[in-house]
């Protein structure tokens, strides 16, 4: 008894003493920036960029969530600047945004996240300081980076509990409707349906409440499951797929399961391809290819 209690003394003391202990950063990203097409530009500005993304992303604490180091989400920001005003530091460019899951007792990284920004535009002068205030959104660049944090962060929490993300998640939709006034395309609800707007407004609705409850049940239940029991785990998959084919049904001019489905199509076939029965196969196909027509070459390999 007496050891029990000196280990909660010293629990409670090293929380009180060194906060930070126990506090770590939710996001480790990586930033790549693909700038072959500017000419006559010092490197180093764009060199500068990325160390400045880079360290406003993973050093700022999101959320009051407790995150172990070798929890923190992996996620990359594969940039192409196309135009480059350097008086004004103006960045013209587009954004593939990833961020991937540990798959538990395993080495496998799962991709949670996976889509374009073709709008990723903004302006840096070299050697600037990066702040942001969610109150009083004025930085396309800092609400930019912002905006992924939240997303990533609350799709993640979402594959852990069932709708474990809402609060970030709120945060994030609490960002864009703060960001309207920005001068910059991508925050507005009728430029495009797969804008940051679309994404996160469509992933709040309640018709896609069955997504983020499939997001959980894929993971949790079925991924996390394969270690001990890759049968088991395969099945709760199957199961789960209604949940995405509902939500399809509930909102089906969201783009939310193609772009789902886009980025998953290896992983789906990795799954069945040679595995489960073909029942269970048929009826994962009809699902995807009713979602996602365009890759029916790929379905078809499900059901080999």
């Amino acid at each position: 008894m007496k050891q029990r209690l000196a280990i909660l003394f010293l629990i409670i003391a090293n929380s009180v003493l060194f906060p930070q202990k126990l506090l770590a950063q939710e996001l480790q990203v990586k930033v790549n920036i693909n700038h072959a097409q500017i000419q006559g530009t010092d490197a180093s500005v764009f060199d500068d960029l990325k160390q400045a993304m880079e360290d406003f992303m993973n050093g700022k604490q999101w959320t009051s969530l407790q995150f172990q180091k070798n929890e923190r989400i992996q996620c990359t920001f594969n940039i192409t600047c196309t135009k480059y005003e350097k008086d004004a530091g103006t960045f013209t460019c587009s954004a593939l945004i990833q961020a991937n899951r540990p798959v538990y007792n395993s080495s496998y990284n799962s991709t949670f996240y996976n889509n374009s920004d073709k709008n990723f535009i903004f302006k840096y002068m070299q050697f600037d300081q990066l702040d942001f205030n969610e109150e009083n959104v004025d930085n396309q660049l800092t609400a930019l980076m912002a905006y992924y944090a939240y997303l990533i962060i609350g799709m993640n929490l979402d594959t852990f509990s069932p709708k474990g993300g809402e609060e970030v998640l709120q945060k994030c939709m609490y960002l864009v409707n703060n960001a309207q006034t920005l001068e910059y395309p991508g925050w507005k609800s009728f430029e495009d349906d797969r804008n940051r707007f679309a994404i996160i407004n469509d992933y709040l609705d309640g018709g896609m409440e069955p997504l983020r409850m499939f997001q959980y049940n894929y993971y949790r239940k079925g991924f996390d499951e394969m270690a001990n029991n890759a049968e088991r785990g395969r099945t709760e998959i199957s199961s789960a797929m209604q949940l995405l084919q509902e939500a399809h049904q509930n909102k089906p001019l969201s783009m939310l399961p193609q772009i789902w489905t886009d980025f998953k199509k290896d992983e789906f076939t990795s799954i069945y391809k040679g595995k489960g029965t073909q029942k269970e196969k048929e009826a994962v196909y009809n699902i995807l290819f009713g979602i996602n027509a365009s890759l029916n070459s790929t379905w078809e390999k499900i059901k080999q």
